[in-house]
């Protein structure tokens, strides 16, 4: 298994993005300890960019930042455990599990958002909200996975904010949401998955060290029976992403929610 840790948090611009990075540095130095693997930290860029064609930090995004994530993917073994950071670090670990795996791959996105927004689209220029949407090959075209999962392989769990384009876009197919994402991804043909975790999936009152805290989310318990569901696929990769917490005690029943499937696998 290989464990990156990616602290970016330029893809955000909260005013919690920066603890990202913190929040990055903890959760992995404690997922190194828990699956018994050593930590490659990814460099990062800690600078800003203008906004450029709807997208903040676009610059950083698309530059050295890219360009080390992809690196370090260029000899995984087994599984790839990526730590962020914001959500847009899996553009990246997904991108290449779905050049190598090929059309079959399935996301499990696991998020209180959609992200996918484009830049036309989005109200806040932050690349966060977009990246699925990048991942199905749509958007700007710096961006866009090219090969892109395929439509209806990528489903949705826990989602309770939308924006209208995104609704839009899972009335178009592009993206399913599902209580069964199992079931979901099962039934669009997918034999393989990434599986990637948002922690503002949790209810805040449950987990507040998240960078995008919605209210209504799951309790660590509700999410760790929803990864069991997943434990039967073949999971390729796991995201975890948007932690602000560096509280040891707090993160532990988190990573031990997320990562049971990689334990098993």
């Amino acid at each position: 298994m290989l464990i990156n840790a990616v602290p970016q948090w330029q893809g955000a611009i909260s005013p919690r993005a920066k603890g990202l990075i913190e929040g990055c540095r903890a959760l992995s130095e404690l997922a190194g300890h828990v699956l018994g693997k050593p930590v490659h930290h990814v460099r990062q860029d800690a600078a800003t960019s203008d906004v450029v064609a709807g997208i903040a930090n676009r610059a950083v995004l698309t530059g050295t930042n890219r360009q080390w994530q992809l690196a370090a993917l260029e000899a995984p073994e087994g599984p790839v455990l990526t730590i962020g950071g914001d959500c847009g670090v899996d553009l990246v670990p997904v991108g290449v599990a779905r050049f190598r795996y090929g059309a079959t791959l399935g996301v499990a996105w696991f998020d209180a958002h959609a992200d996918l927004n484009t830049a036309d689209s989005s109200p806040s220029g932050a690349y966060h909200g977009m990246v699925l949407r990048s991942l199905l090959g749509e958007g700007d075209q710096d961006f866009a996975a090219s090969p892109a999962i395929e439509r209806g392989r990528a489903v949705l769990f826990g989602t309770r904010s939308l924006d209208s384009a995104e609704e839009e876009a899972i009335a178009d197919g592009l993206a399913v949401r599902s209580d069964d994402p199992a079931g979901a991804l099962n039934a669009a043909g997918a034999d393989r998955v990434y599986l990637h975790v948002d922690l503002d999936i949790l209810d805040p009152e449950e987990f507040p060290g998240v960078n995008y805290p919605e209210p209504g989310g799951l309790t660590i318990a509700e999410l760790a029976e929803a990864i069991d569901g997943l434990s039967g696929m073949d999971v390729v990769g796991v995201g975890i992403t948007e932690c602000v917490s560096a509280e040891v005690a707090a993160l532990e029943p988190v990573l031990a929610a997320v990562g049971r499937v990689l334990m098993e696998g």
